[in-house]
């Protein structure tokens, strides 16, 4: 059990890409299933897939260009010892807006453009460019 899931997804994630292996599977919860779907969602990785019936696990297909990870670099911002917040007008544009900042927010786990949209703030929970 990791104290920070969240950290531990985004290792993962990171070590897979420069392995340049074409899938991942790491255990389930469903803050991780979130964030996974958000990467779907903005293009990130292919495929979130959800298998088990007790024990459950999450499989990611990752996306590559060629022989190079669309996943540039991910990096957490909020940890457990220290929680970032931010209001909606504050909420930071990664990389001049080609990346994301992941937020969770009470409408769910939104990117920073679909938080401002909506109009909400929350807890940065990690960027991806």
């Amino acid at each position: 059990m990791s104290t920070d899931p969240i950290s531990d997804f985004l290792c993962r994630v990171r070590n897979a890409t420069r392995a340049l292996h074409p899938e991942l599977v790491l255990p389930h919860s469903r803050l991780k299933e979130s964030l996974a779907q958000v990467l779907k969602r903005e293009g990130y990785i292919t495929d979130v897939v959800t298998e088990g019936k007790g024990i459950k696990s999450l499989r990611l297909k990752l996306k590559y260009t060629g022989r190079k990870s669309v996943i540039e670099g991910l990096k957490r911002v909020s940890s457990p010892g220290r929680r970032v917040y931010s209001r909606c007008a504050e909420i930071p544009k990664m990389r001049g807006g080609l990346g994301v900042v992941v937020l969770s927010t009470p409408a769910g786990l939104l990117t920073d453009r679909e938080a401002r949209k909506q109009n909400v703030g929350g807890e940065l929970l990690c960027t991806v460019w």
